[in-house]
């Protein structure tokens, strides 16, 4: 009830959907026509320029992307091919921003934030230290959940309503608006916003087909929050448009990587996620404010952690540029990813039609950015292990205390053991 009561000072935010994404909308369209998915609008004076073919050619490689220029072209001479000419346009990477061609394959320390934390007693891994404390089952859930999924208990389950809480707060204190979100959205666009399967083993769920349409299980809000304002048509005053969303994350990725054991890498888990659109000049302003604000949050958390600029190989298709930002996990003595944030420039508004229309008449593509605000399992990591102490308990953050009712000290849970999960086989 306490989260319950928490989240009703967002409620005032109901009227956003109507107030800023619809209101002042210059592109109309009737309640039938808002959810069609709309044709690309790649930019094909660039890409369909011969001239153009070694600079595209050259950021694909150094992506490492699977784009195809040379068909792109061809293909682009035969209008009975046009569908395969729109299926090669859709799988050519954006731009590279060239500050950080010359990383090579290596990406760069920009920045490390606090102090290593130092300890007088032998540190335990998160997935000891919580499981002797009966915060955690990860262990035999079943073959719906299999290894990569996980129960918080008690005063765990309590911590991660906390973070998403104390999250939530701070970025409608930045003029974020929160926004909820669908799990379930079209598999088109999630394609449109940079993840294309082409084929081969996917990262995404798909719904069965006797539902109707083709329909995914979102792996990020971001995605969600495309959706929702695409064929818009904005006002520069409108912009940038901020907005926040928690939400579950489906992922059917997996790993056998000894560094992304336990509940680092699982198939769902929730988020808070930063989405922002900008007038084309103003982007990279905005990046730099979204990694403020990322470090702002990080730091309020007593976490030590570096900011590393991704270089060209690392980057997925729809990103110009991403900064990622990896917290010191003690127990484990390594860095693991906490979150991310990119700069997608026009690429996702050019294939779901979100425009604005600029001071000087001219409508164009607005740019739209990422960034994680709050990925619950790593933060748990990164919290637990830094703020573990002698007698293997858990100190709550000092700014997260307010939201875990005034408790200030994590202790082993009055659960009693049970078997979540009973299965026989079958002979």
């Amino acid at each position: 009830m306490w989260f319950i009561k928490g989240c009703n000072r967002f409620l005032k935010h109901q009227r956003f959907q109507t107030q800023v994404l619809f209101k002042k909308r210059y592109t109309q369209n009737d309640v039938n026509t808002i959810q069609q998915i709309p044709e690309p609008e790649y930019n094909i004076e660039f890409l369909c320029n011969p001239s153009n073919r070694d600079i595209i050619l050259n950021n694909i490689i150094s992506r490492k992307g699977v784009g195809n220029i040379d068909k792109v072209l061809e293909f682009s001479q035969k209008p009975e091919l046009k569908e395969s000419f729109l299926y090669e346009l859709s799988k050519i990477p954006n731009q590279t921003d060239p500050t950080i061609l010359s990383y090579g394959n290596e990406p760069q320390v920009l920045k490390k934030c606090g102090c290593k934390p130092e300890f007088d007693f032998e540190l335990q891994e998160f997935s000891t230290l919580v499981k002797k404390l009966k915060l955690l089952r990860n262990e035999a859930l079943g073959p719906l959940v299999g290894q990569r999924g996980y129960i918080f208990i008690g005063d765990m389950a309590e911590l991660e309503e906390a973070l998403v809480l104390y999250t939530v707060n701070e970025l409608v204190k930045h003029d974020f608006k929160l926004v909820s979100v669908p799990d379930i959205i079209p598999t088109k666009v999630i394609e449109r916003c940079g993840l294309v399967s082409d084929n081969e083993r996917t990262l995404v769920y798909n719904l069965n087909s006797s539902y109707g349409d083709n329909y995914s299980l979102s792996g990020t809000s971001e995605m969600a929050l495309a959706y929702k304002i695409m064929n818009t048509t904005f006002c520069t005053d409108d912009l940038p448009l901020k907005l926040a969303a928690v939400s579950r994350c489906f992922r059917a990725e997996t790993s056998s990587t000894i560094n992304e054991r336990g509940i680092y890498r699982v198939h769902q888990f929730t988020k808070v996620e930063m989405f922002v659109c900008s007038e084309q000049e103003k982007s990279m302003e905005e990046f730099q404010n979204l990694q403020a604000l990322q470090e702002k949050l990080f730091s309020s958390l007593n976490l030590h952690f570096q900011i590393i600029d991704m270089p060209p190989c690392d980057l997925g298709a729809p990103a110009y540029r991403k900064v990622d930002m990896e917290g010191w996990m003690p127990g484990r003595k390594l860095y693991g990813e906490l979150s991310s944030c990119s700069n997608c420039t026009d690429y996702q508004s050019r294939r779901l039609s979100i425009k604005y229309k600029a001071r000087n008449g001219k409508v164009l593509h607005v740019h739209t950015l990422n960034g994680t605000a709050c990925a619950i399992p790593r933060m748990l990591i990164a919290l637990c292990e830094t703020h573990q102490t002698k007698h293997a308990r858990i100190k709550v953050p000092e700014i997260l205390i307010p939201y875990m009712r005034g408790k200030t000290l994590i202790r082993k849970q009055p659960v009693a053991d049970m078997r979540i999960y009973k299965y026989k086989q079958k002979l």
